[in-house]
C-alpha cells in the first residue's frame, strides 16, 4: 500500500522562477517594500502567488527579523462592550503601525490571567498589553524578561511598568457633581467589587462632601448587568432609596434600569442615574444614559505607542481626562 505524500509547500523562490523575477522582488512585494516594484511586475508576481497558492511563512520571517508584528492583548471579558470597544481599538492602533493583535481573555480571574501572560510571551509577541483585573497585578509569569509591556485602563501606578488609565477620580466627582447642580441632596453610589476604596468611590464621596452633603447609600456589586440589577432591588427597594446615584460601570447601570422598571420607578423622574465607562451601549439605553466617558480610543493609542517605543523610563503616564456626555437618564432635556 502507497504511504500519502504531504504535498510540498510553495516557496518564494517557487513565485519567483513563475514570475520570472527575483526572490528579493517577491519579498518586496508580499511586504510592500522597502523597495519599491513596477505596477507591470508586481501584478505579474501576484498572479503568480494566486495561482500558486503561495503562503508566507510568518514564523520564518519572525527569526529573520526578530519581530513576530504581533502583538498580545489580554482583557477582562470579552463580553462587555466597554472591553470589546477596547481591544477593536487596540487592533485598529497596532494596524497603523503595522501589526496584528492575539488577543486573550482572562474571564476576570487572576490566575487565568497569569497564564495567559505566560501564554502570549511564549509566543513571541513583540509586546503585550494588559487590562488587568487587579490593581497591582502579578506580570511575574512572563517568560522573557525584556518583554516590553504596558497595563491599560489602570488608575494607579505599578512600578517597573508603564501604564495608561483614566483620570477616573476626577470623572466620578464631575458626574456626581452634575447631579449636585440638579439638585439632588441624596446621592447613592452603586460600586463594583474591588476589594478597596476605589477612585470612582473617592471622587463620588469628594463632590459630596464638597457640597455639604452626608454620604449616600453604597450598594456594592459585580460589574456587570446582573450586578447593577441585583445592587437596583437591594438600593431602591423600599421607600427610604436615594433620588439619584452614581454608578460605577455602564452595564451595571443596564442592569439597574431594568431592577428600577420592575419596582415601578422611572429614570429620571423617580430616580437620576449618571454612569462611568461610556461604552456604545449607553447611548440606546432608555433613557439614554448620561455617562463619564473614557476617551478609550486615545488610551488604545497610546498603549500601542508605548508598548512599541519600548520606552526604559517605566513611568506611569499622565491620566487621560475622562468627559462627561449628557443623556437624559440624569434629568437633563437632552438627546445624544
Amino acid at each position: 500500500m502507497s504511504v500519502p505524500t504531504t504535498p510540498k509547500a510553495v516557496t518564494r523562490a517557487d513565485v519567483a522562477r513563475y514570475a520570472g523575477v527575483s526572490t528579493s522582488v517577491v519579498s518586496y512585494v508580499v511586504h510592500d517594500g522597502p523597495r519599491p516594484v513596477a505596477a507591470e511586475t508586481a501584478a505579474r508576481v501576484r498572479e503568480a502567488i494566486r495561482v500558486l497558492g503561495y503562503r508566507p511563512n510568518a514564523s520564518a520571517q519572525a527569526l529573520r527579523t526578530g519581530s513576530s508584528k504581533m502583538l498580545g492583548l489580554i482583557v477582562p471579558e470579552l463580553d462587555n462592550p466597554f472591553w470589546a470597544e477596547l481591544a477593536v481599538e487596540v487592533t485598529h492602533a497596532a494596524a497603523a503601525r503595522g501589526y496584528d493583535v492575539l488577543l486573550a481573555n482572562s474571564d476576570g480571574d487572576a490566575q487565568l490571567e497569569r497564564e495567559r501572560l505566560r501564554s502570549l510571551s511564549a509566543r513571541q509577541v513583540d509586546g503585550i498589553i494588559v487590562t488587568s483585573i487587579m490593581t497591582h497585578p502579578d506580570l511575574s509569569t512572563v517568560t522573557d524578561p525584556g518583554m516590553p509591556m504596558v497595563l491599560l485602563n489602570t488608575f494607579f501606578e505599578v512600578p517597573e511598568y508603564a501604564s495608561i488609565g483614566v483620570d477616573a477620580l476626577r470623572g466620578a466627582r464631575e458626574g456626581t457633581q452634575h447631579l449636585v447642580e440638579h439638585g439632588y441632596d441624596s446621592i447613592g453610589l452603586i460600586m463594583g467589587h474591588t476589594g478597596s476604596m476605589e477612585l470612582r468611590e473617592q471622587g463620588w464621596m469628594q463632590a459630596l462632601r464638597d457640597a455639604g452633603l452626608p454620604d449616600g447609600p453604597i450598594v456594592r456589586c459585580s460589574f456587570d448587568r446582573a450586578g447593577g440589577y441585583e445592587a437596583g432591588l437591594r438600593m431602591f427597594g423600599s421607600s427610604s432609596g436615594p433620588r439619584a446615584v452614581f454608578v460605577s460601570s455602564d452595564m451595571q447601570a443596564v442592569g439597574l434600569l431594568r431592577a428600577l422598571y420592575e419596582l415601578g420607578l422611572r429614570a429620571p423622574d423617580d430616580v437620576a442615574v449618571v454612569s462611568f465607562d461610556g461604552a456604545a451601549e449607553a447611548d440606546y439605553t432608555n433613557p439614554q444614559l448620561t455617562v463619564v466617558r473614557q476617551p478609550i480610543g486615545r488610551m488604545a493609542t497610546a498603549a500601542v505607542e508605548r508598548v512599541l517605543t519600548r520606552d526604559a523610563e517605566h513611568r506611569h503616564l499622565d491620566l487621560v481626562p475622562a468627559d462627561l456626555v449628557l443623556g437624559a437618564s440624569c434629568g437633563c432635556d437632552v438627546r445624544r
